[in-house]
């Protein structure tokens, strides 16, 4: 890096942008504190104050037509504690949204992963988010 007073005035001004490394450390947070300036937070997470999460998959393939809502409701209910729906999409695939446990939910991902489906699954992509309730029971829509 160049010395300070050689160094374009872009330069200059990026350096003071550069975050460190590693991220905030502990004397960030001790001036944090000095300073009055708001501490960095903590990384958000995906539970409630129960431990549920709420997780939506989409399955893409041959999943429609081939009694595979019933199927995954099927699933789900033996697994328990989850609630939600499983839906088709107009695009052809099919999406489920649990809420519950967050191992009730990874069980279902391994099940829609494991290849005793009906029909052909190609791909599964999930997202966790906190859950939002409203569901009462796993219903197929």
């Amino acid at each position: 890096m160049c010395r300070p007073e050689k160094c374009p005035d872009s330069v200059r001004g990026m350096a003071a942008m550069t975050p460190h490394a590693g991220g905030p450390d502990e004397t960030d947070r001790a001036e944090s504190q000095e300073t009055g300036e708001a501490a960095p937070s903590p990384p958000r997470t995906t539970a409630d104050a129960a431990g549920r999460v709420r997780m939506t998959a989409w399955v893409r393939g041959e999943v429609q037509g081939v009694g595979f809502r019933w199927f995954t409701r099927a699933a789900v209910l033996r697994i328990g504690g989850l609630v939600g729906y499983v839906s088709n999409l107009d695009d052809g695939r099919v999406q489920i949204v649990a809420e519950g446990p967050r191992a009730g939910c990874e069980r279902i991902l391994e099940w829609l992963r494991g290849g005793d489906t009906p029909g052909r699954v190609e791909g599964v992509t999930e997202l966790f988010d906190q859950p939002r309730g409203g569901y009462t029971e796993f219903a197929i829509r």
